[in-house]
């Protein structure tokens, strides 16, 4: 028993000098094993996906804020064919982009779901975040769905909500 004070202040010692982890946020999946390696055909079709998120809510009151974490789910709900997206930028309540999640063209093979998760910690995008997603298909085939997860617990409460992409008329 007088052992266990200094043991545990040890552990709370070599936890406490342990470097934070970084975001998944900002740190995603290896978007490289996904880039498309060929030139890509001169007949697909061009589109863009808005879709709204909130790393944070409001509570009880402006000053009262609930941290969220977002799950954007690219969905390609092609049996054979894939979706080619070319840019993912995050932009935050002001509209300034906040990051870009990949500068090149990636795949989404048929039926494949890829993801971003913004962590609850990533306070970055606030209230009113969005991406915009660019985006490739083949002629007569399904656009990408994209929808994103909102989700966070304090104490035995829980929060969640859905939002789904709206295609933009113009990119």
């Amino acid at each position: 028993m007088k052992y266990l004070l200094p043991i545990a202040l040890v552990y709370l010692l070599v936890l406490s000098c342990e470097e934070p982890k970084p975001l998944s946020s900002v740190d995603p999946v290896n978007w490289d094993k996904r880039a498309v390696k060929s030139a890509l055909s001169d007949s697909l079709e061009s589109g863009s996906t808005f879709l709204s998120i909130y790393s944070q809510i409001y509570l009880r009151t402006e000053n009262d804020q609930a941290d969220l974490t977002a799950t954007i789910s690219l969905h390609n709900p092609n049996r054979e064919a894939q979706v080619y997206v070319d840019k993912a930028v995050y932009y935050n309540t002001y509209g300034e982009p906040i990051r870009v999640y990949f500068d090149k063209t990636i795949f989404i093979k048929p039926m494949e779901t890829v993801q971003i998760v913004i962590d609850g910690v990533d306070k970055e995008g606030g209230t009113g975040a969005n991406f915009i997603f660019d985006w490739k298909i083949e002629p007569n085939t399904n656009e990408p769905i994209i929808e994103a997860i909102m989700i966070s617990t304090y104490g035995q409460q829980g929060i969640s909500f859905v939002t789904t992409g709206k295609k933009l008329l113009r990119s």
